[in-house]
């Protein structure tokens, strides 16, 4: 399928390019994405990120070179690989592998090796996915915006959780509910004033933004927050069962992660730039998520 022969492709550029310099922005392209986008279905799929995959193959491949007798030195192996120094790269080392540089040079030296990736369609049993289509013209959005690095790292908040955390704790997530206006009529019944989205705009290679936000109409009172206009899209629609608060981590993953693993490869549609929507609600008493991804045939 063409999903899996970009993702594969992307795979083949890493692996080409091991011993010298990865371009995040040529991954994504290998794999028709942006970076955010193949950082977050990468993960996704693999339980790893990116980052610390490409850092395994790179100590895996040169623990071979040091255990196939030449004569190259630890410091070229650990430039070659992209470490700047011998001491940090006997760092990574020793912490994959549990030893030094030195020492993969002797003779029956018990070494970890993590292979390369391929990406595959496999068959994980027959659980039914409750999802749906569905197109929608523009609307906007407005609210409390955080534009984060893909790697996680940066000042605080790092995370979008984070960002929650910090907002609900000072109240502005009730004062931005408290200026919302209606709900259109576009959206389930179940749905609180406050969701968020995400990759709704470019904030560079290594960043995304995301906002916590509500539906702007007439009677909303915009002053002092960030609206966005979210041009028309086809959107799957990809709603939870009702849960308790603490089950709300384990289902919000669980979506997430059957939509990257199971809906997208094999729906025959392709996400449109990452954009998403996270949208909180209730049902029944309990709370209730609904996931949207924007899509187009692909």
């Amino acid at each position: 399928m063409e999903w899996l022969k970009r993702m594969n492709r992307a795979i083949d550029y890493i692996e080409a390019n091991l011993d010298g310099e990865i371009e995040l922005g040529e991954v994504a392209r290998m794999a028709c994405c942006s970076t955010y986008q193949f950082q977050r279905t990468f993960s996704f799929i693999t339980d790893v990120t990116l980052a610390e995959y490409i850092r395994r193959r790179r100590l895996t491949l040169a623990a071979l070179e040091l255990q196939d007798g030449g004569s190259a030195k630890v410091v070229d192996i650990a430039m070659k690989y992209g470490y700047e120094s011998p001491v940090s790269f006997a760092r990574a080392f020793h912490a994959l592998h549990g030893i030094t540089p030195a020492m993969a040079r002797q003779d029956g030296i018990a070494l970890k090796a993590y292979p390369r990736l391929s990406f595959l369609i496999t068959i994980k049993g027959a659980e039914a996915m409750n999802y749906r289509i569905e197109t929608k013209g523009s609307f906007d959005v407005f609210g409390i915006e955080g534009v984060f690095r893909t790697d996680g790292s940066g000042e605080a908040p790092q995370t979008p959780a984070q960002l929650w955390e910090r907002h609900h704790a000072n109240g502005d997530v009730k004062r931005l509910e408290a200026r919302a206006g209606e709900l259109p009529s576009f959206v389930g019944q179940y749905l609180h004033p406050v969701h968020a989205v995400c990759s709704y705009r470019k904030t560079g290679p290594d960043t995304f933004p995301y906002m916590l936000c509500a539906f702007k109409d007439e009677a909303s009172d915009t002053d002092g927050y960030t609206t966005v206009t979210i041009p028309a899209h086809t959107w799957a629609i990809f709603p939870s069962e009702p849960h308790t608060w603490d089950q709300f981590g384990n289902t919000i993953e669980t979506l997430y992660r059957r939509f990257y693993t199971e809906w997208l490869p094999t729906a025959g549609y392709e996400q449109v730039d990452g954009v998403e929507f996270e949208m909180y609600g209730a049902k029944d008493g309990l709370n209730y998520v609904e996931l949207w991804f924007a899509v187009r045939k692909a």
